[in-house]
């Protein structure tokens, strides 16, 4: 199927995968098989063994290839099997620049397990391009990027940190979990890997663990095959499916949970409970005009720091509608604790130094009707200004 001239929300429904060739059936099928018979000893089919490739899960990467604008996709286990996949294409006596504020799990990958292998590596706020500059080393082989960042929602400037990374031969890797390919495409900013916890958006509704991973270079792609099939961390065919099944409906859940974020965010910026909001779709946010630029939208995502952590448990304890929970990019709207959620890995002098406070809460916002949700928080913090009092 020729799908160039088609818009981003057709392609989630119209692509390779669109019916079974072979019946029509309207659903990718769930291929089980763990093994695949062979015609004899000397000429082997495309499928043999389901870890190497599976029909299932090779019609989800080759989907998120093409939402991706990339060559190749790659599914795994998990959104850390994925980045951590990817890191191993480093070698012993690297080094690697990676964003400040990065979600806790590749903070422990990078700092607790890297570090075992002799890969070295750099936390630096990277909304200052002089900041990636200054940190490279002569063995500086990666630069690993979080835009927004979790969960201070920093915006690096994608492009300008490719350029860097192109200049002195090095990787360029992009977490794009918060927008996904509906809103930001950071290949097509020059970028080497996107990564996804699918587990997110792209399927969308708490029911699996999934991660992905596109490059568009085929020597690249190769190497990446290399190491899915070597450590085998890949994902199962009924997550599969279930992953296909969310990104028929990403572009609405992505539009409805966008316009709901900004409204939410602009109300706790203006309520005095509220020291400050995170979130670059507000024209406070310092990077305000670079996430215009690089992205369609400033996504579904945001973090707010209240006065004080009693006043956070008070709202916490009041709040109805949110789930309170790990993870975002759900049909229903969560609300998560990043001090004890999220980066619960990072040590604390490490989360203070990032601005991770004991005050801040992180928001995902949802399907639900934006008003009762702003309803429901006006209840809370009304309640929690008792603690103030007190």
């Amino acid at each position: 199927m020729t799908t160039d001239h088609f818009s981003f929300e057709t392609l989630l429904l119209h692509n390779n995968h669109k019916f079974d060739a072979t019946n029509g059936a309207v659903s990718v099928p769930i291929q089980h098989a763990s093994t695949f018979h062979q015609l004899d000893c000397d000429q082997f089919g495309k499928y043999d063994y389901s870890r190497s490739a599976n029909p299932t899960r090779e019609a989800l990467e080759e989907i998120i290839a093409g939402l991706e604008e990339g060559t190749n996709g790659f599914a795994f286990s998990s959104g850390m099997a994925a980045i951590s996949t990817a890191f191993m294409l480093l070698s012993a006596g690297d080094h690697v620049i990676v964003s400040e504020d990065v979600y806790g799990g590749t903070f422990r990958m990078v700092t607790q397990v890297l570090s075992r292998f002799n890969i070295e590596h750099s936390f630096v706020d990277m909304t200052d391009l002089n900041n990636v500059k200054a940190a490279i080393q002569p063995n500086t082989k990666a630069i690993y990027i979080e835009t927004p960042s979790n969960p201070l929602l920093k915006v690096t400037d994608i492009h300008g940190i490719c350029c860097i990374a192109k200049e002195i031969n090095a990787l360029t890797y992009v977490d794009n979990t918060f927008l996904t390919p509906a809103l930001q495409k950071p290949l097509t900013l020059g970028a080497d890997i996107v990564l996804h916890s699918a587990t997110k958006f792209l399927s969308g509704h708490s029911d699996v663990v999934a991660g992905l991973a596109v490059v568009r270079n085929p020597e690249l792609a190769e190497r990446l095959g290399f190491l899915q099939n070597s450590f085998g961390a890949v994902l199962g065919v009924q997550d599969a499916w279930l992953v296909m099944r969310g990104l028929k409906t990403l572009h609405v859940r992505m539009e409805h949970s966008v316009q709901s974020t900004k409204k939410i965010a602009a109300f706790l910026e203006s309520h005095p409970l509220v020291k400050k909001v995170y979130y670059p779709g507000l024209a406070s946010h310092p990077q305000f005009t670079l996430q215009k630029q690089q992205a369609k939208s400033a996504g579904a995502v945001f973090s707010f720091e209240l006065e004080n952590e009693d006043i956070l448990r008070s709202f916490v304890d009041n709040v109805t509608l949110p789930v309170f929970a790990v993870s975002l990019g759900a049909v229903e709207t969560i609300l998560s604790y990043p001090a004890k959620m999220s980066h619960a890995a990072m040590p604390d002098e490490e989360r203070e130094k990032r601005g991770i406070t004991k005050s801040l809460l992180r928001l995902s916002a949802g399907l639900e009707n934006p008003d009762d949700l702003i309803k429901d928080f006006t209840e809370a913090l009304e309640k929690s200004k008792l603690v103030l009092t007190v």
